[in-house]
């Protein structure tokens, strides 16, 4: 008996999207197929996509996957573009790719995606305790202009899930590593006007060094590895940021078949 093949349904993010022409589709691969597999089928069959590869990440089932990882029946696939924002010479991430552990039972969670405008009052009194002697703010706005040209406005989009639990985990670590009393990171989705606020991180510390380096490493990591892009809407068009590539943690395992690096 011929052996039956198995559907996975691949996602498309970023300019990925456009170059595909659709957010996601189901194929067929053969039982025991790799993360390779995938790659290589998008390689021979969509040649728009093929350039591309070189430059982007892969996840499975929401967490981030090497080339040779075994997939199964139904698996959600995600090819990922480089994320918007890059970094401005920050320290790498020690782990690229953070895990987030469940909170426990009546603690809120550290992260959030939101659609509404972010309310950085809110969130600063929400997170400030009495024995906090530093309360960080730091805030990303949406500037008028970008390389020279004018900017009207941004639409930022995510791999909703995955970003939220790549969040998480970049908190929890941040708790542990720097010693800080408490953190809170919201990311605003779809539209945003210029002077609005993208992403807000709040960190609470005994000690201002402490929250000043949580702070610093936390923008810096999310915007490396957090899948979130944004489109950047001119008066003569319309582009999706270039990202910085991906972390080596992210890239070295992953290869991309028959292709060359994308030139940017």
């Amino acid at each position: 008996m011929a052996a039956v093949p198995m559907r996975v349904r691949v996602l498309f993010f970023g300019v990925l999207k456009d170059l595909a022409g659709k957010t996601s589709e189901w194929i067929e691969l053969p039982d025991g197929a790799l993360v390779r597999d995938v790659l290589e089928h998008y390689a021979a069959q969509a040649p728009r996509l093929k350039e591309s590869l070189a430059a982007l990440a892969v996840a499975v089932n929401q967490h981030y996957a090497g080339a040779e990882a075994k997939l199964k029946s139904d698996d959600e696939v995600a090819l990922l573009p480089p994320v918007s924002g890059g970094s401005e010479g920050g320290t790498p991430s020690p782990s690229a790719s953070p895990k987030a552990d469940s909170p426990p039972a009546g603690r809120r969670r550290y992260a959030s995606v939101v659609r509404d405008a972010i309310e950085t009052k809110d969130v600063l009194n929400r997170v400030k305790r009495g024995e906090d002697g530093a309360a960080v703010v730091f805030e990303g706005v949406v500037r008028n202009q970008t390389r020279g040209r004018k900017t009207l406005y941004l639409d930022y989009e995510a791999y909703e899930e995955m970003a939220l639990q790549q969040m998480e985990g970049l908190a929890q670590q941040a708790l542990k590593q720097f010693q800080v009393r408490d953190i809170a990171l919201v990311h605003r989705l779809g539209r945003l006007e210029i002077g609005e606020t993208s992403v807000l991180i709040v960190v609470a510390s005994a000690h201002r060094a402490a929250a000043f380096e949580a702070s610093r490493w936390l923008i810096d990591t999310l915007k490396r590895t957090v899948p979130i892009w944004k489109k950047e809407y001119f008066e003569d068009g319309a582009v999706w940021a270039d990202g910085e590539p991906f972390p080596e943690e992210i890239r070295r395992t992953l290869g991309s078949p028959g292709t060359e690096p994308a030139s940017k």
